[in-house]
């Protein structure tokens, strides 16, 4: 049994998940982790510093990212975005133009399929696709390639009416980006899609704005003729279409534009009339039918805006604290719904720091930064994330590698007030007091996770940590 899972389940989960970020039940967080440095002899992949390893996507590695979790932000609605592909218009580039019918057969040869310019069958199959970003930072769908040509003139204006430019191409302003998005928003490769509410009101559901002459056939008389485009479009209670067809001098149609758009249609069909002769050979014209609603009703369901862009900034200590400095991270994710640490409640908290600490009392020594510790009673062992001679407080983490017990059966061990703390260079000092992370261990759901080369942090420092999600 044929069947395929569409574009619009994939524009419908984005949706979904973008109209989640304000739902009141939900909390998404970006988190940082991994202070300690990717080896290849160390478990979970191993990789470099340089060449990080890929994410696991099992149900240990999930428990892993919490181990050595450093902080989390929770992911405001302004923080999202929906995105599509950059695609800058660059001069001397033949560009796909919108059609409603790629894949299709055309003809009653079975190789005779509509594909795009490099061979793809659907809108966004294509690495040239349908639309462009100018240097003036305006968004255009390219309607006609003038047969397949190199674009040479870079489209410009933001009037609602398709227009060609002196190269033949036709081109259908879409949005402009806003400052606030070019900042936010767009990177090399991504760009925000957003529907203009001008544009969009004055779209028309099922005008009829190009014709594509897929065979010029032969034997017609030259000249030009008007035509009534057929389909359901009078139907649907819509407008009817007619269109100009020229006929060249060798006696076959070389042109096809719209004299009147006409609305409401779904499929559109056009025929020769009989003035223009008995030809040996039938022309095919296909009439373009635009999306749902009109070009640029919906620019997000029409540029294929199934990805969705997060943009989260740290700023220094930020959350009184929750994010330390004079460290580095190795890993940014998202987690759903975590809960407040020894509770069931979902955390909603700006920050949450994720981080286990420890306080000394009298005049400890001097700790270093991702050095182990070990206690001296318990047995038990960590490596220091931070480090605050001031304060006495020391942050760490335990995980299944640098967290458990030297002895068998090398389990895990927590640390205990009172006992005398020892770390690799020798510095020592006795816990007055333990303190619990933010966020419980283990809790929601980790839906996306990322491992980088490390990113190094400091007081005077802000990180802009933008992620895309794909659906």
């Amino acid at each position: 049994m044929a069947a395929i899972v569409t574009n619009k389940f994939r524009l419908n989960n984005a949706e979904q998940f973008y109209e989640s970020f304000s739902e009141a039940s939900t909390s998404y967080y970006l988190f940082v982790g991994r202070p300690q440095p990717w080896t290849a002899t160390t478990p979970y992949g191993g990789g470099t510093d340089t060449t990080p390893p890929t994410p696991l996507d099992n149900v240990d590695d999930e428990y892993m990212y919490f181990r050595d979790m450093l902080a989390a932000k929770r992911i405001a609605t302004t923080d999202i975005q929906y995105a599509i592909p950059r695609h800058n218009w660059t001069t001397g580039t033949v560009y796909d133009y919108y059609r409603g019918d790629y894949g299709s057969q055309w003809s009653t040869t079975s190789t005779d399929i509509v594909k795009t310019v490099n061979a793809g069958i659907n809108l966004w199959a294509s690495t040239t696709l349908f639309y462009v970003l100018s240097s003036t930072n305006n968004v255009y769908k390219c309607m006609s390639n003038n047969g397949g040509v190199a674009s040479t003139v870079e489209p410009s204006g933001t009037s609602n009416a398709e227009y060609s430019t002196g190269d033949g191409y036709w081109w259908k302003y879409m949005y402009t980006l806003t400052t606030t998005q070019i900042t936010d928003f767009l990177t090399a490769d991504f760009m925000p899609v957003v529907t203009n509410a001008t544009v969009s009101t004055a779209a028309v559901d099922g005008a009829i704005r190009q014709y594509k002459v897929m065979r010029g056939g032969a034997g017609y008389t030259p000249g030009s003729y008007a035509a009534s485009v057929g389909g359901d479009g009078v139907l649907r209670g819509g407008v009817q279409a007619t269109a100009s067809i020229t006929v060249g001098s060798g006696g076959d149609v070389t042109a096809c534009a719209v004299n009147v758009a006409g609305s409401k249609y779904t499929f559109g069909t056009i025929t020769m009339p009989a003035g223009a002769g008995s030809p040996s050979t039938d022309a095919i014209i296909t009439p373009l039918i635009g999306p749902p609603g009109g070009h640029g009703y919906n620019a997000v369901d029409e540029l294929g805006g199934f990805y969705i862009m997060t943009n989260t900034t740290i700023s220094g200590t930020e959350g009184s604290g929750d994010f330390v400095v004079d460290q580095d991270f190795r890993r940014v994710g998202i987690v759903l719904n975590p809960y407040n640490y020894g509770t069931t409640t979902i955390s909603t908290a700006s920050t949450l720091n994720a981080l286990k600490s420890m306080t000394f009392s009298g005049s400890p020594g001097s700790f270093l930064i991702d050095e182990v510790i070990t206690g001296g009673t318990s047995g038990a062992k960590g490596l220091v994330v931070a480090w605050d001679s001031t304060t006495k407080i020391l942050k760490y983490i335990q995980t299944q590698w640098t967290g458990v017990s030297a002895t068998l059966p090398y389990s895990e061990v927590a640390f205990a007030a009172l006992e005398v703390v020892t770390s690799a260079s020798s510095a020592t000092g006795t816990i007055a007091s333990l303190t619990n992370p933010e966020i419980d261990y283990y809790s929601g759901k980790g839906i996306y996770v990322e491992d980088r080369a490390p990113i190094s942090r400091a007081t005077d420092q802000t990180e802009n940590i933008k992620l895309i999600v794909e659906f």
